[in-house]
């Protein structure tokens, strides 16, 4: 495993992290022989995203016993409401929910506290006065509950706000194949190199949609930098070149694959042996260039759902139904606690959709899709 300087916080991060997003959901088993292979294998920065506790729970019994060989962070912001993923902004619950996490990875502290999922500016200014979430990041420094601050953010213009107020040690950004073209991120991604600011690139596979083979995918605003766009992919794009690229670009210290299984690590970690023809990435790029609407990603952080809809599973099954076999995608569906045709249309989910998604639009051609199609 190759490692680099993360910034000016001086930790030695190894290249390929890992997010721990697509571990939620799974056995314990799974997630204790995943953690502790890639540990094994090299691996020592963990992105822990979410506050289930479950998921806490079994990712803190793998984290067992190698707390000090890891770099762990932990979000500010990211808080459970009913049940599901729900965004917050209150000082209060995420600090409630900041400690519990704490509490169930069996630690007392992370390595890196991320102001979590950032993307306008309104929202950032507030965050970052004295009683928002920056002043709670500074108080939980203080307590010696976080070392150091992170912010985890989607657009170009915040993540540069951020590195220019000298507050930020960190910068998470989407940093993929899709994006190469994404006006002003290279700069952003120089201003980092710049500033000393470490970079942490989520989404090198674009949500997965790069990992689909040959075909016509779209990528969201979030990844293009205010745009949209729809092409075809000619040739299967491979988990080393997505990882290849990340780890060419400017600044980028730590390439931050999410995987659920162990044969997805082991897809990842083949990039750090892979020959000079694997790595390879310079036809990919070749596929990406012209711009259209945005399409959900399936990060979830639309929710909570007033009647809890699982949008992100609904929309993937939607965005499948034109590849796979319509018989096994209804079986799927029929499967989700709640469906699409419990949508009220409220319209909090587009609210919050950071990538311009019309969601209510996708919950009803789910229900024409997978409920009335008899």
């Amino acid at each position: 495993m190759d490692h680099r300087k993360l910034g000016r916080t001086g930790l030695d991060a190894s290249v390929i992290g890992l997010g721990t997003e697509y571990l939620k959901g799974q056995p314990r088993e799974t997630v204790v022989s995943v953690i502790r292979e890639a540990v094994e294998r090299g691996v020592n920065y963990f992105d822990v995203l979410f506050a289930f506790p479950e998921y806490l729970d079994n990712l803190g019994v793998a984290f067992e016993g190698r707390r000090e060989r890891v770099i762990l962070t932990g979000h500010l912001g990211s808080t459970v409401k009913d049940g599901q993923y729900c965004k917050s902004r209150s000082v209060r619950r995420s600090e409630e929910f900041f400690l519990d996490v704490l509490t169930r990875l069996g630690t007392d502290r992370v390595d890196i506290a991320f102001l979590h999922n950032f993307n306008t500016v309104t929202d950032y200014e507030r965050a970052m006065k004295p009683k928002g979430l920056l002043g709670l990041a500074h108080r939980l420094q203080q307590e010696g509950r976080a070392q150091f601050i992170g912010i985890s953010v989607h657009n170009v213009e915040v993540a540069a706000m951020a590195v220019e107020s000298g507050q930020i040690d960190v910068v998470m950004f989407p940093v993929n194949l899709a994006a190469n073209a994404m006006p002003g991120r290279n700069d952003m991604l120089s201003l980092c190199a710049r500033q000393g600011i470490g970079v942490v690139a989520m989404k090198p596979f674009a949500g997965g949609k790069l990992l689909r083979g040959s075909g016509t995918v779209r990528m969201a605003k979030y990844q293009t930098g205010g745009e949209s766009f729809k092409t075809r992919i000619a040739s299967p794009i491979t988990p080393v070149q997505c990882l290849s690229y990340v780890l060419a670009q400017t600044g980028v210290s730590v390439a931050l694959p999410g995987v659920k299984n162990a044969a997805e690590l082991d897809a990842a970690l083949h990039t750090l042996g892979a020959s000079v023809e694997e790595r390879d990435f310079g036809g990919a790029l070749a596929d990406f260039g012209r711009y259209v609407e945005g399409e959900c990603v399936y990060c979830n952080h639309c929710l909570p759902c007033p009647v809890a809809i699982d949008v992100a599973r609904v929309n993937r099954l939607v965005d499948t139904a034109g590849q796979g076999d319509l018989g096994q995608l209804r079986i799927a569906y029929d499967a989700l606690s709640v469906k699409a045709s419990a949508c009220t249309e409220c319209g909090a989910c587009a609210e919050r959709c950071p990538f311009g998604v019309d969601v209510v639009s996708r919950m009803r051609r789910a229900v024409e899709l997978f409920e009335d199609y008899a």
